[in-house]
């Protein structure tokens, strides 16, 4: 019998050659292991046919949606689009568009069959049906009353000195806008939109996808500073920026990473889950015998985002039904989860002292001077911000001055000092020099007569402020 040997040569190229053929990925070429894959979700629980034909259309037209919740709690809980997204036919927020899906021939689900009417906006009405006292808590909140409050002091919305397109793409984009509809849809100018003081169709305020973002509703995402730092940051609120700089974001930087973000609502533990706080952690999350809540203005002992620092319950454009000594122990009894007495309550004197030097010394004669510039007309008014002293009066509580406070309240040393107080005592010279100048001489201020896009409305929304 003719035996055939594989020379060495021979049998080394075989094997290499076997060797890359298992190696090749399964599927229709070389590049079938690169290709992205379709998430899996099989339904193995009761729901009705109707959010069926939701999931199984949005997980080909809208796969990112699709993953988002499929990977949330509400899917784990059987909690479909329908259970947020459903509503009346009598609504005023119902999508009419979206019953043309229901026309779809090249889709099992488009027959009317499988129609109901549903609206694309889910607003804290909506999540109060599972999630009532988060819902009743933000409602009383300045989150939710944002768009009233800047309406009752803002001279950029009340004297017109911006355009709706830059109030459209800044202002509302975190205040939140009046939904309207229009042509049998939203109102592109006012959609789309997640502000936190949106005022919605169904009469809600709110909308809580600023901070739990759709469709995957984070409880973890929500506790990270950075979904604050969406809105607070910049030269006149950057309270992401001051966190970072102080010990605890500098803790959260280094650590972060080991925290318990998951840690069920409720349970989310200082010392055990995370070692130092996030923004949440000390305006929202439970701790020690301090409950969670939704509403922000509670913890609080001082406005100090007003031009003068007042207690909340005397901010006159939304005065908040709290008691200042009862937030502020709140507030301490947080900071004690870590801290000792002595520690916490030198904090809190410090800060109260910042506020103090900062309305008496700055805010104060300031706002003195710039009264006797309009009793002497050395300014005209209205409109606000097209001479330059108004805006140096303005910069100086708006920008400075709340940074320096702001930096105190949180222990940001630079904020406080540099980028506060430094900065307060170049403003307030500007300002005081250049005011005494034109009140000896009795020149007028120069007036903008080209101050570019004052083209805003100056009319309140009928819906915030009807019967006010």
């Amino acid at each position: 019998m003719k035996r055939h040997i594989l020379n060495p040569v021979g049998a080394a190229c075989f094997v290499l050659a076997l060797a890359a053929l298992l190696l090749l990925p399964f599927g229709n070429g070389p590049e079938a292991g690169n290709m992205p894959k379709v998430k899996e979700y099989r339904i193995e629980r009761s729901m009705p046919k109707e959010a069926v034909a939701c999931i199984e259309c949005h997980k080909k037209e809208q796969p990112g949606i699709f993953a988002d919740w499929a990977a949330s709690r509400h899917a784990s809980a059987n909690i479909t689009c329908l259970d947020c997204h459903q509503a009346e036919s009598f609504d005023p927020d119902v999508s009419q568009s979206h019953f043309k899906q229901y026309e779809k021939s090249d889709s099992p689900y488009g027959s009317k069959e499988y129609r109901v009417p549903v609206s694309g906006v889910v607003t804290p009405k909506d999540c109060s049906r599972c999630h009532p006292d988060e819902a009743t808590q933000y409602s009383r909140s300045k989150h939710a009353n944002t768009i009233e409050i800047i309406w009752k002091i803002d001279p950029w919305l009340n004297d017109g000195m911006n355009s709706s397109l830059e109030r459209q793409s800044g202002c509302f984009h975190c205040h939140g806008t009046v939904l309207k509809q229009k042509d049998g849809g939203l109102d592109p100018s006012t959609w789309p939109n997640v502000g936190v003081g949106r005022v919605n169709l169904d009469g809600s305020k709110g909308s809580c996808t600023s901070c739990h973002t759709r469709h995957r509703f984070s409880v973890m995402e929500a506790r990270k500073p950075e979904a604050c730092g969406q809105c607070h940051l910049g030269p006149d609120h950057p309270q992401i920026e001051i966190f970072t700089e102080s010990k605890h974001g500098d803790i959260y930087t280094a650590f972060g990473d080991q925290y318990n973000w998951d840690a069920a609502p409720g349970t989310w533990t200082p010392g055990v889950d995370y070692r130092a706080p996030t923004c949440a952690s000390c305006h929202m999350s439970g701790a020690g015998t301090v409950l969670t809540s939704h509403d922000v203005t509670e913890r609080l002992a001082w406005e100090i985002q007003a031009p003068k620092t007042v207690r909340p319950s005397d901010f006159k454009p939304f005065p908040a039904k709290t008691n200042h000594e009862t937030e502020r122990e709140k507030m301490k009894a947080v900071c004690m989860q870590c801290h000792g007495q002595t520690w916490v309550d030198g904090h809190f004197n410090k800060f109260d002292s910042v506020v103090a030097e900062y309305d008496s010394v700055y805010f104060a004669p300031a706002n003195e001077m710039l009264a006797q510039l309009y009793e002497k007309g050395v300014l005209a008014k209205p409109p606000f911000f097209d001479e330059a002293l108004e805006v140096e009066f303005y910069e100086l509580w708006h920008h400075e001055g709340r940074r320096a406070r702001m930096g105190a309240a949180m222990m940001a040393p630079d904020y406080a000092w540099w980028h506060g107080f430094y900065e307060c005592k170049k403003r307030y010279n500007s300002f005081m020099h250049e005011a005494r100048t034109m009140l000896e001489s009795g020149e007028k201020a120069y007036k903008a007569k080209d101050f570019p896009g004052a083209t805003g409305s100056t009319t309140k929304p009928p819906e915030v402020f009807s019967g006010k």
